[in-house]
């Protein structure tokens, strides 16, 4: 058996897709019977309106392992937006979760050990595009989705690294001043 997981945490950004299609996934990963595991049980029960928790199932009836357990980062308000965050965008959910493992980024014997809560961002704009690519929307929250994982799971970035990059990094929404500068 592997190396017992308390809690990671992990994030990713997958942009540049058709519009309404970016992903920011945040994951925190641990084992069932540790904090992680306190965590999903509680979230499971303590729904509230707009801000469902569901399971990221590959489709009705198949839930995914690790169990995964998906909130919204956006304040649900419409039949479209659920409909698109509960179809499209949960299969994509979990078809990352089988990527990571596919991968090695999750030990495939921890499988059934293990819990993944998913804060999921889905650009409220998906709802009433007419145009949207369900597709591609897809692809970029799976490929988020296990980016995500593999940054948990592999400690990513470093401390190092961040520490040596902190000075050369700007916030993308970071407001400068009136001046331009920092």
């Amino acid at each position: 058996m592997s190396e017992r997981i308390v809690m990671r945490t992990g994030e990713s950004l997958v942009a540049g897709g058709p519009p309404f299609t970016a992903a920011e996934p945040e994951v925190v990963i641990g084992e069932l019977d540790g904090p992680v595991g306190t965590a999903l049980a509680t979230l499971t029960g303590d729904q509230a309106a707009g801000h469902s928790k569901v399971f990221a199932i590959l489709d009705t009836d198949i839930q995914v392992r690790p169990v995964t357990l998906m909130v919204s980062k956006v304040t649900v308000k419409s039949s479209a937006y659920t409909n698109i965050l509960m179809g499209t965008v949960q299969a994509a959910i979990a078809n990352g979760v089988l990527d990571a493992v596919r991968a090695g980024d999750i030990p495939r014997d921890k499988a059934d050990d293990l819990g993944i809560i998913c804060s999921v961002w889905l650009n409220p704009g998906a709802a009433t595009d007419k145009k949207l690519d369900h597709k591609a929307l897809f692809e970029i929250h799976r490929k988020a989705m296990a980016l995500a994982i593999h940054k948990a799971m592999h400690h990513e970035p470093s401390i190092d690294w961040l520490l040596e990059n902190q000075d050369k990094i700007t916030h993308k929404y970071y407001q400068r001043g009136l001046d331009g500068k920092l």
